[in-house]
């Protein structure tokens, strides 16, 4: 059969819009590879390194960003984050899909990279709730944070809704399903382009 590269789906949106769920799940059911990302921030309650992130000292983060380790890099609130090259660049050589969770900061950052395997596999998608009546019902949901950081977060969530434009395709968050079910459709979609292909002869 013909072979294709790999896709390159980077996933934005504000805290509250399910873009993580989507991702994992969709990595838990072995259609694409999840990149994980690095940070200097110090792990939270239940997050195990390796798994929800490469938690790195800052040295250790600097040394790898100056050995050009990092497909990109920026720093939020004081903390260091970035994406191995290593956690996207192979998979997508054997035609294998990858999706990456970053913020609006991080995804800029892959557009504008100069790899050009990275250009010509990128898709990218801005999830995002339907009004903000909904984004701070999502972010007022877990019962456990004060009306101040519920109040930051929402701030910062709006902002960040913002860059919905920037993207080729937007999703407006329904149910988890109804979510899937358009997330997991477009992947679909994409694995069809023919510019994908990288051996159009008949077997």
């Amino acid at each position: 059969m013909s072979q294709r590269t790999g896709i390159l789906l980077v996933v934005s949106g504000p805290s509250g819009s399910g873009k993580t769920t989507l991702c994992r799940r969709l990595a838990g059911e072995n259609e694409a590879h999840y990149s994980i990302s690095c940070t200097t921030r110090s792990p939270r309650p239940g997050e195990i390194d390796g798994k929800d992130y490469h938690f790195l000292s800052r040295e250790q983060f600097l040394s790898k960003r100056q050995n050009g380790e990092f497909l990109e890099s920026a720093e939020v609130h004081g903390n260091l984050y970035g994406t191995l090259r290593s956690e996207v660049v192979q998979y997508l050589a054997v035609g294998r899909d990858v999706v990456m969770d970053l913020d609006v900061q991080g995804a800029e950052l892959v557009r504008k990279s100069e790899d050009t395997s990275i250009r010509a596999t990128l898709v990218d998608l801005f999830v995002m709730p339907a009004n903000e009546e909904e984004l701070l019902k999502r972010l007022s949901g877990r019962g456990t944070d004060s009306a101040e950081v519920i109040e930051l977060r929402m701030k910062n969530a709006i902002e960040e809704t913002r860059h919905w434009s920037e993207y080729t395709y937007r999703l407006i968050s329904g149910t988890q399903e109804e979510d899937y079910t358009r997330f997991k459709s477009l992947i679909v979609a994409e694995r069809l382009r023919v510019s994908r292909i990288t051996s159009r002869k008949l077997q």
